[in-house]
């Protein structure tokens, strides 16, 4: 078979595939082309009428559903248990990791596994095909998981990791649950300034993942929330700087985010690319405490969206809240907001320009289930 003939056979294969597929929500919405030969409306610049059209854009697609993903059928109840423990006598396996490579190559079933009360200092990596997986420890006080490694630390190739490769624990299948479970990077906070430090506690890199009473705890980068729609309830988050971050679609209901900066750090970097991509962050009935002088959110995409309702903020907040990743373009295309947030990190006053206090119409897209299409897939 020539060179030609596999390209034209693969790229029908190719096609074929992606004809099953669901298309985004805003797939074919474009800017539309600048209307240079109309008067803008009365009392309005161009920045304005801007700022009016995404806004309606924000309320447009709160109303649809994330469809980028397939519908979630999510399995909930467990085919057959299996328990981890210290002591041999006790459990299954004496390391999670053991008793995830234990599981099939291509895993179709609930499967529970219980840790044990215990500091399993291990790294952990849940590979692509084995989903439906629940790991449920005897809470977050007592069963964690822990490995220090960081960006910089030389992989099996003697090239560093990156920050990608360093988390402790990394999810890479569908329907993944996490209860009452510490997850640790044990690398202790980086000083200013400090290069290759990016730590990971814990990476989810798939779609539908559910934390409920879980830690996370690290100081640069602790959570990349990577990739795919998930849901943290009751979760406590600490670290100094960007620790929450990526491109995920992700509603943070009840957290506590607690910040360990030792001068400046940030809260959040979320890494929205384009007004195409259904990602973002919201905290919803949420506390921030912490150290040091702290950012919300930092721009880390183009079009980076974090939404802060109902949450109390600590004075650590730097009244201007929002960082544009030292690019002004950004300041056009973020969206940032807050909601009925209290305490005395929470005044507005001070905030950027091009930030938002949202209305009550403008937040409903932010503060539900409905953010990440959760009636599909989570049943508490």
């Amino acid at each position: 078979m020539s060179i030609l003939q596999r390209l034209f056979y693969a790229l029908v294969i190719l096609l074929l595939f992606n004809s099953g597929q669901t298309l985004c929500h805003t797939k074919g919405i474009r800017p539309r082309r600048s209307a240079n030969n109309k008067q803008l409306p009365a009392n309005m610049t161009r920045a304005q009428l801007s700022e009016q059209q995404f806004i309606k854009w924000v309320k447009f697609v709160g109303h649809l559903k994330h469809s980028v993903f397939k519908t979630a059928k999510n399995k909930l109840f467990p085919s057959f248990t299996l328990t981890v423990s210290k002591n041999p006598a006790t459990g299954d396996f004496t390391s999670i990791q053991d008793a995830i490579d234990s599981l099939p190559f291509i895993n179709l079933v609930r499967v529970a596994i219980k840790v044990h009360a215990g500091v399993y200092t291990e790294k952990v990596n849940i590979p692509p095909f084995k989903s439906f997986i629940t790991i449920e420890g005897a809470g977050a006080d007592k069963t964690i998981v822990q490995w220090g490694d960081t960006a910089q630390t030389p992989g099996p190739r003697g090239q560093p990791l990156g920050t990608y490769a360093s988390a402790t624990f990394a999810v890479n299948s569908p329907y993944f649950i996490a209860k009452n479970i510490t997850f640790k990077n044990t690398t202790p906070v980086p000083a200013p300034g400090a290069i290759g430090k990016q730590a990971v506690a814990f990476r989810i890199s798939a779609d539908t993942a559910t934390f409920l009473g879980c830690k996370f705890l690290g100081a640069q980068d602790t959570l990349y929330d990577h990739y795919g729609r998930h849901y943290y309830k009751d979760c406590y988050i600490e670290g100094s700087v960007d620790f929450i971050f990526g491109n995920a679609l992700s509603l943070f209901e009840g957290c506590h985010v607690h910040a360990v900066a030792q001068l400046t750090g940030a809260l959040t970097a979320q890494g929205r690319k384009s007004i195409m991509e259904d990602t973002g962050f919201s905290f919803v009935n949420c506390k921030v405490t912490g150290s040091g002088a702290l950012y919300l959110g930092r721009a880390w995409g183009p079009f980076s969206t974090v939404v802060f309702a109902y949450t109390y903020m600590d004075n650590i907040i730097i009244p201007k809240g929002w960082y544009n990743w030292g690019d002004p373009s950004r300041e056009m295309t973020v969206f940032y907001g807050q909601y009925k947030c209290t305490g005395p990190g929470a005044n507005f006053a001070g905030r950027v320009a091009w930030s938002r206090e949202l209305t009550n119409e403008e937040v409903k897209p932010f503060i539900s289930l409905s953010f990440i299409d959760g009636s599909e897939w989570i049943k508490l």
